[in-house]
């Protein structure tokens, strides 16, 4: 695998573009994850400008849940309406309202095909609505199979039957923690993700869901929240997961998978 800036020749990439924003390129189809694009949302300030140009010709959305840190509305609008999105099920109301055009709803193992690619929703321990008396609905994570397996675990907690998941996995996309000073339920931690490594036995591991935003007003204490997460799960990974290959990318940097042996993935 080799890890470099986007490269429009390269197929099978994935460019993390902060958060739980991921674009992945493979077998001809692009598909983004969670788009959070804007620079501020609510009281979270980026940190650094998400590089949107190459979010042009997207194959599809796939949204984990309702929380405003993963289905940003403004954001949906920005990439088009006409995109399809996938979202779970419940949730197609709140696109519909903004004129969405085409939504998907699923629940945890049904199965959606986007282009080359057939994506099946996962199971997630996260309360995934949208806030107080909003829309109840539960989370998810997805499983995406083309030429790789990469699982995009969206928020969650550890969770039975994880294990299951890791049946050819070349790559985990693995939050690693929230936006603020503590975790919260729901979320796995620096350590309880290198625990869900050792669940998933990936071949690589890309951390998500840290150092891109936090709470305004925090000042100094900023960088330690952005930075420290990761670091820490870079211990945890090497002391119980250290057959996992960690990749850390930086905001708008792109991964290439050409190198992941492919073998038999049934």
């Amino acid at each position: 695998m080799s890890k470099e800036t986007a490269d429009p020749e390269r197929q099978a990439r994935i460019t993390w573009l902060g958060h739980s924003t991921v674009l992945v390129e493979s077998d001809g189809t692009r598909v983004l994850t969670d788009p959070v694009l804007r620079d501020r949302v609510a009281h979270l300030r980026r940190t650094k400008p998400a590089d949107a140009g190459q979010l042009h010709a997207l194959d599809g959305i796939f949204v984990s849940h309702l929380h405003h840190d993963h289905l940003d509305l403004p954001s949906l609008e920005r990439l088009g309406r006409s995109v399809p999105v996938v979202v779970p099920r419940g949730g197609g109301g709140l696109l519909r309202r903004r004129r969405i055009e085409r939504i998907v709803e699923v629940d945890a193992g049904e199965e959606v095909r986007i282009g080359g690619l057939v994506v099946r929703a996962t199971p997630a321990d996260h309360e995934g609505g949208r806030g107080f008396l909003g829309t109840e609905v539960a989370a998810l994570g997805y499983l995406i199979r083309g030429s790789h397996r990469i699982y995009f675990a969206g928020d969650t907690d550890l969770f039975e039957g994880m294990a299951t998941l890791s049946a050819g996995l070349d790559v985990a996309l693995v939050p690693i923690w929230g936006w603020g000073p503590s975790v919260g339920p729901g979320h796995l931690d620096p350590r309880r993700a290198a625990e869900a490594l050792r669940l998933l036995h990936p071949r690589l591991a890309v951390p998500i869901h840290w150092g891109t935003y936090a709470p305004l007003g925090f000042g100094r204490l900023q960088t330690a929240l952005l930075a420290d997460p990761v670091a820490e799960f870079l211990r945890h990974a090497a002391e119980l997961a250290p057959e996992v290959e960690v990749c850390v990318l930086d905001l708008g940097e792109t991964l290439h998978l050409d190198a992941i042996a492919r073998g038999d993935r049934g």
